[in-house]
């Protein structure tokens, strides 16, 4: 059996530090998949995982979509490995949106993609851009789930800031829970230490 964690450890992706949250909150870990994804054997073999848990379940995928920029090499890794169709979507002031000539058919089914799914809100803004464009979602996929939202295979429950849909499927290879804190609330704060924020809206 694949070991998602220590993967992440072998390629210093698994942080420990002092980090603050896309989110505002504080974390003393933080998962880095860029640093996993830039091996392409080490992609490759995570996307062919997490395509064999989809394929098994039956659903019919037709494209997949990444959030961008964090989802993009998982995306289309994923799409490879499934062997179909990969786009992503990407924010323009603001907005999630699905544009560079992509098209989206009516009842078009969509895998939306990304490297890790924490509370799952880039997920769903992607997933409302393919809809508003008539394309039906399937699944959301990523490498590595927060443990905020509960995936195929899992005994953890989606907590309630958990924002994906509970009547559509979400496929990970492992949970990583971690504890977050506020501001006010994080022990690293008053220990007088100060956050670093890494990461697609970071550094």
């Amino acid at each position: 059996m694949m070991d998602i964690k220590k993967i992440y450890q072998d390629a210093d992706a698994l942080l420990e530090g002092h980090f603050k949250l896309s989110s505002g909150n504080h974390s003393q870990f933080y998962l880095q998949s860029a640093k996993v994804l830039e091996n392409p054997k080490t992609a490759k073999l995570l996307a062919e995982a997490l395509a064999k848990q989809i394929e098994q379940s039956g659903i019919a995928v037709d494209t997949v979509c990444a959030p961008a920029l964090g989802g993009l090499i998982a995306g289309f890794a994923l799409a490879t490995a499934l062997d179909k169709r990969s786009i992503f979507a990407e924010r323009v002031n603001g907005e999630m949106t699905v544009r560079r000539g992509f098209e989206i058919k009516k009842g078009e089914r969509v895998l939306i993609c990304e490297d890790i799914i924490t509370t799952g809100g880039s997920a769903l803004e992607a997933a409302k851009a393919i809809e508003a464009l008539g394309g039906e979602i399937v699944a959301y996929a990523a490498l590595a789930n927060r443990g905020f939202c509960h995936r195929e295979g899992s005994d953890i429950a989606s907590q309630n800031n958990c924002k994906l849909p509970e009547t559509i499927p979400f496929f990970a290879l492992e949970d990583f829970r971690f504890e977050i804190y506020t501001p006010r609330e994080c022990p690293m704060c008053k220990a007088g230490g100060e956050a670093i924020k890494p990461g697609s809206r970071g550094n």
